[in-house]
């Protein structure tokens, strides 16, 4: 049984905490994850590697092979139905390109541009943006895709994907679940849906430059590899010259070039989260958000990223300068909760807002 087939050892959520050292009061998960020790040492490690000459291409594949596996593992997939690339944006218009002319597709109006722009861009394509709460209602049976993220980047607003995943089955249309502002705390189930993306430098706590693409394997034929590159042959080592085409008859045949050392620091923090386990750390991250819900006078929520209106201009950076890390979305103080922040954090960022 290879490392990648074995259930991760469990970490408690006390262990987890240990492996991180921010000096401020980090509240900003939705815009960039921390590392923990384990992700540092080993980019420190790819670093001195490759500056001491004894890198190789090759020597970088088992680490994309078992982030692809992890991956795969956190959102109930099986790996050879993941490709791998650098961004969520080439993903996506990798999925724009296989809609046919004057297709519709249903997107939420205050969704992530990543995921807007490429369905916006394609020629001939008709986007219909609709509040997040009616885009399973407006689906229908002229619609050829629905897009959508499961978290809200703005606001933390969650999707209804099960009423999403209902509609679109019902009518015959695509589904297209970017998962960058929930993998990681919200459970998933990737097998649901036809396309599903993610960028891992957030709430997986990857070094920027590792993203996700899940097709479903009926769906795989319909994909047309916009992308092709000599990593997604079917041997990868034998296909970096000439022709015929020769790609993988796996999902990785939509597999980007990877950015090698992103792929050294993506595999320990995936193990992280697999040991901690996305369930715990669900429940906790929410638990601390609703905490801070509650220090505003605000309703319980379900989601782990708070939108708070209303704050005076410059909280941000007043924020800041108390050490305290939050980030300004669509016009209001945006502050989210991960497995390293702690009820204090909560209780000094209500402080310095009171």
């Amino acid at each position: 049984m290879s490392t990648t087939d074995r259930v991760a050892s469990r970490v408690s959520l006390a262990e987890a905490q240990a492996l991180f050292a921010p000096q401020v009061t980090y509240l900003d998960t939705a815009s960039a994850g921390l590392p923990p020790s384990t992700v540092t040492m080993a980019l420190e490690q790819a670093l001195a590697e490759w500056a001491a000459g004894r890198a190789t291409p090759h020597g970088y594949d088992a680490a994309v092979t078992e982030a692809r596996a992890r991956f795969a593992r956190l959102v109930g997939v099986d790996a050879e139905d993941v490709a791998v690339g650098a961004q969520t944006s080439v993903f996506s218009g990798q999925v724009a390109a296989s809609l046919p002319p004057d297709a519709e597709v249903v997107a939420a109006e205050e969704d992530f541009t990543s995921v807007l722009f490429p369905f916006l861009a394609r020629q001939g394509a008709r986007v219909r943006l609709v509040p997040l709460s009616r885009v399973a209602d407006a689906v229908s049976t002229r619609t050829a895709l629905v897009a959508v993220s499961a978290v809200q980047s703005a606001d933390g607003a969650v999707a209804d994907l099960d009423a999403i995943a209902q509609a679109a089955a019902a009518c015959g249309a695509r589904t297209y679940i970017d998962v960058t502002q929930a993998c990681g705390w919200l459970p998933f189930d990737a097998s649901r849906f036809d396309y599903v993306v993610c960028s891992a430098y957030k709430w997986l706590l990857c070094p920027r430059g590792a993203a996700f693409l899940y097709v479903r394997p009926s769906r795989r034929d319909e994909l047309p590899p916009v992308n092709a590159c000599w990593y997604a042959g079917e041997d990868v080592w034998s296909s970096v010259y000439g022709g015929p085409l020769r790609l993988a008859s796996s999902a990785r045949r939509f597999d980007v070039s990877p950015a090698w050392l992103a792929w050294a620091g993506a595999v320990p923090a995936l193990r992280l989260i697999d040991q901690v386990g996305v369930e715990t750390i669900h429940g906790y991250d929410v638990a601390l958000a609703n905490r801070f819900r509650a220090g505003l006078g605000l309703p319980p929520g379900e989601s782990a990223i708070v939108s708070v209106k209303g704050v005076p201009a410059g909280t941000c950076d007043r924020l800041r300068a108390a050490g305290i890390r939050t980030s300004v979305r669509a016009g209001c103080l945006r502050v989210s909760f991960h497995l390293y922040n702690t009820p204090a954090d909560v209780d000094q960022v209500l402080a310095a807002l009171a």
